[in-house]
């Protein structure tokens, strides 16, 4: 809402959007899950014992068992439940410790033994990207949009409250999964300062080409000297699998919401997302994700060569 005294604008979200509905006497649904699958063997085995076996010894058996399944069922670690939690350890320990990248890696397909460390193959999540851009990750089809940022502090409180009022409407309006990571990169210059050294070969002036040359070892020298980084907002658009189609679709009306907030934003292509993904696994590499780069299935041609030429 706008405070019309302060132009503060506020707005209310739940802090509890995530948290498990609560079913029986305050416990979720896999709590209490967890507390049937224990307490219904446990409760069988003791009224098959009772009268053969000291009520003593039935405690005492099933005391450390109870106490197990309390634990596993309100306990947490890192935010997750305890069961959980063991339950990734476990697929952790069993997964082999080297990925080969070859799809006929030497693997027998089996899961190995604990502490083993055979090879596998790396799946990775990415299995194509088409021209437009879209991303195949064999369940769904996603789609990349870049955007800047807005500086609200420079607003007046309508103002503020018009973007807030803007981008409500635009979450209400999605129909998929939708993921905005804000992220600071390594800025590279270098790539800046080749990419003004190649287009001012095209300038027709002599001294507009001499002052893209001089901006170009600036930018090489500051490189030398710091290591800036720069503020990355990307969005991602999901549809259901094979629908290329939808995904870009729904790129393309968050670029439209976005453009109303005052945000500059596209939806990037084949060789821009081949470009992201390549920067976002490595960091350090040369050039940064605002240098396009091939996609995998794209086909490389270079200039026509005369007749006889090898």
């Amino acid at each position: 809402m706008d405070d019309g005294a302060t132009g503060v604008v506020r707005a209310r979200i739940p802090a509890d959007v995530d948290t498990p509905d609560r079913v029986l006497f305050g416990l979720t649904a896999r709590q209490v899950a967890v507390l049937v699958a224990v307490a219904a063997p446990a409760y069988g085995a003791w009224r098959a014992l009772q009268g053969r076996v000291p009520d003593t010894m039935l405690i005492a058996a099933t005391a450390p068992v109870a106490a197990v399944a309390v634990a596993l069922a309100v306990g947490r670690r890192d935010g997750i439940g305890l069961d959980a939690w063991l339950t990734a350890a476990v697929q952790h320990l069993r997964q082999p410790r080297r990925l080969a990248p070859a799809a006929d890696s030497p693997t027998d397909g089996a899961a190995p033994a604990l502490g083993t460390r055979g090879p596998s193959p790396l799946r990775l999540p990415v299995e194509g990207i088409d021209a437009d851009g879209v991303i195949d990750t064999g369940g769904s089809a996603v789609a990349v949009v870049a955007a800047t940022t807005v500086n609200t502090g420079l607003l007046a409180g309508a103002e503020q409250a018009a973007l807030v009022a803007t981008c409500a409407r635009w979450l209400n309006s999605l129909t998929g999964p939708v993921q905005v990571v804000v992220s600071a990169r390594r800025f590279d210059l270098g790539a800046h300062a080749l990419r003004a050294i190649t287009r001012a070969e095209r300038l027709p002036s002599p001294i507009l080409r001499d002052t893209a040359h001089a901006h170009a070892s600036f930018l090489l020298d500051l490189a030398e000297d710091r290591d800036p980084v720069s503020r990355a907002v990307t969005i991602t658009c999901t549809a259901p699998a094979g629908a290329a189609q939808e995904a870009g679709r729904r790129a393309s009306r968050t670029v439209q919401a976005l453009t109303a907030l005052g945000v500059r934003a596209a939806v990037l292509d084949g060789a821009a997302v081949t470009a992201l993904l390549a920067a976002s696994v490595d960091p350090y590499a040369p050039a940064d994700a605002g240098w396009p780069r091939t996609p995998p299935d794209a086909v490389v041609t270079g200039p026509a060569m005369a007749e006889g030429t090898w």
